[in-house]
């Protein structure tokens, strides 16, 4: 998942950290510094603290590799939740691996009664949080010992520490300087920090995002310096990281300007925005390839915060804006994010219904268009692309109470979407509309796998 995605595993993280596992459990988890394509920067390495996991952080593919077999060999010695962090250029670095020798046999599955564990009512979360802090300083030893942790002699003035990818910058930056490379971010080896700081005095801290490595390394006492402010906000690279060693605090050079980024030529979800931005409709977005619409020429979309909330903002905007312009907020989701997330909103909707009603437009484009093109329950396919069980959209949304329920096959019916929005938002009822167009970057490779089923 990225960075995102944890906030809505966090529930699971925090508490399988007290329960512990009986098998590996690994989060890998991917941060966006520069927000490339991200609603923000956030840092999850203070997850890792706040949940009391461990950390592992590689700094290029091979170490992705090992790191990931660690992580469960980790995981599975002390029955403990394990994050991989990565960032941006790691998950979009391509280099040579090598694969090394692992186990792949897995024992037999059976379930053991063990509800002290695995049921944290209080009376049994509070041996599991001093088991779990047990657990982490038994982790925090070996890492000292064993850890994947690495020194490199150099010679100079500043010594560097660092971790992830920002190593890699360090290295090419300032090839000469002594480097503390930190494998394991959490628990922190505290023992090596401190005894590679006394060595070399001036031990400067190369880290993306937050101050993560400096607040939690003077918190322990040792002394180290941090970069400017500035350079907390976007992605390092070897220029920046130069500038921070020198203390260049001159500007960053201003980014090139490339071609923004648009929904494709073509795509069905253009025909519905641009009848919402002819309509002088108030749009309550949501996460997906469509959030595009918010960007000339559609201009299209006023809100959007995160998976889910298209619907559920559209109805806080319902209820506390006065009549006229209640009426014309109408809140947008895709079919894979109604899946995810959207379904708990329109059981909110039916239960607590604003009184101008309400307008809901779900984008089916018959696949998880932004993040690849998987499948999802609503497209009656498996991830590998097998048929199974389909969920079919409109009928959740009238179980649900939705009296209103309409399905519109664009770009074919538009005059027709177009008079039934007019009607829904005219009235007070609630209404769920259905706009349905295979996306055309999957509709070859549907038609593909339609034929070898056949």
């Amino acid at each position: 998942m990225k960075h995102v995605g944890l906030n809505v595993a966090a529930d699971l993280l925090f508490t399988a950290a007290y329960s512990g596992v009986s098998g590996g459990l690994v989060f890998v988890v991917a941060d966006d510094p520069g927000m490339a394509s991200s609603q923000n920067e956030q840092d999850t390495r203070r997850y890792a603290v706040a949940a009391a996991v461990p950390m592992l952080e590689p700094s290029d593919s091979q170490e992705a590799y090992d790191f990931t077999v660690l992580a469960f060999n980790i995981s599975e010695r002390w029955g403990i939740p394990v994050i991989l962090r990565l960032s941006t250029r790691i998950s979009h670095s391509c280099t040579i691996v090598e694969h090394g020798n692992m186990p792949i046999a897995a024992p037999d599955p059976g379930f053991k009664r063990a509800p002290e564990k695995m049921v944290m009512i209080p009376a049994h979360a509070r041996p599991a949080h001093k088991r779990l802090r047990i657990k982490l300083e038994e982790i925090r030893k070996w890492n000292e010992a064993e850890g994947p942790n690495l020194t490199i002699a150099g010679k100079g003035k500043p010594a560097l520490i660092s971790s992830g990818v920002s190593f890699a910058h360090c290295r090419e930056a300032a090839p000469e300087a002594p480097v503390l490379k930190l494998g394991m971010t959490n628990p922190l080896p505290i023992g090596i920090i401190a005894a590679f700081a006394r060595k070399h005095g001036d031990c400067l801290v190369i880290e993306e995002n937050d101050p993560y490595l400096v607040t939690e390394i003077r918190g322990e006492g040792v002394n180290v310096r941090g970069k400017e402010k500035k350079f907390r906000i976007g992605e390092l690279n070897v220029s920046r990281v130069k500038k921070i060693i020198s203390g260049d605090k001159s500007p960053d050079p201003e980014p090139a300007k490339g071609m923004p980024p648009s929904l494709c030529q073509g795509c069905p979800h253009r025909t519905v925005f641009a009848i919402l931005k002819e309509m002088n409709c108030l749009v309550s977005g949501d996460i997906g390839c469509y959030t595009l619409a918010v960007l000339p020429p559609l201009n299209a979309m006023d809100t959007m915060i995160d998976m889910g909330a298209g619907i559920t903002v559209g109805l806080g905007m319902r209820h506390a804006l006065p009549e006229n312009e209640a009426r014309r907020v109408v809140s947008v989701i895709g079919d894979s994010t109604f899946i995810h997330s959207g379904i708990t909103g329109i059981v909110e909707m039916v239960y607590n219904p604003p009184a101008t009603g309400h307008t809901v437009v779900i984008l089916d484009n018959g696949t998880t268009a932004m993040t690849g093109l998987q499948e999802h329950p609503a497209t009656g396919r498996k991830l590998d692309h097998r048929k199974t069980n389909r969920v079919i959209i409109e009928d959740i949304c009238r179980g649900a109470g939705v009296k209103n329920v309409q399905v519109f096959n664009l770009p074919g019916k538009a005059d027709k979407f177009r008079g039934e929005l007019k009607k829904a938002l005219d009235s007070n009822a609630l209404s769920v509309l259905i706009a349905r167009q295979v996306c055309l970057l999957a509709a070859l490779r549907i038609r593909k796998l339609e034929k070898a089923q056949e």
